[in-house]
């Protein structure tokens, strides 16, 4: 039961993290690393999967923004105007590259909506976000790995 109770925290945080809401995941990703209550490995996949289908949340209110404009949303989904043209600005700049960095702070969640709201295919969509978001906490598991 403990480990299912851990694998639900991580992909609560997980899956917040990577809406619009702020949030973070890091820090409950190491703490159940240092735990030790869940093998690693599906530790990782399930922050992995959490944090991708998050974007995969953003990505469709990209498309209700695309076919309806902002004032569809609640109030508090909308996402703030000049972070959304920020967001704009750095996807005409630097493509579907700048997907696999969709995990970094401030700017990634909102590229993700960009990519919806701009018809960004699905698919590919998600092979790029799962990519990004599995190399970070790769990155996490491998130095919490090196520091014990």
């Amino acid at each position: 039961m403990e480990m299912l109770a851990a694998l639900g925290l991580m992909a609560g945080a997980a899956f917040v993290a990577a809406t619009l809401l702020p949030a973070q995941s890091e820090a409950v990703f190491i703490g159940l690393l240092a735990a030790g209550s869940v093998p690693p490995l599906l530790l990782f996949c399930v922050a992995t999967a959490a944090n991708t289908a998050g974007s995969a949340v953003n990505w469709w209110l990209g498309r209700i923004i695309a076919s309806g404009g902002l004032e569809r949303l609640p109030a508090r989904l909308r996402p703030d105007p000049g972070r959304l043209a920020q967001a704009q600005g750095w996807f005409a700049r630097f493509g579907w590259p700048s997907l696999l960095f969709a995990w970094l702070p401030v700017v990634g969640d909102p590229l993700t909506l960009v990519a919806g709201s701009l018809g960004y295919p699905f698919g590919r969509f998600l092979l790029l976000v799962l990519a990004g978001k599995a190399a970070r906490y790769a990155l996490l598991w491998a130095g919490w790995t090196a520091a014990m």
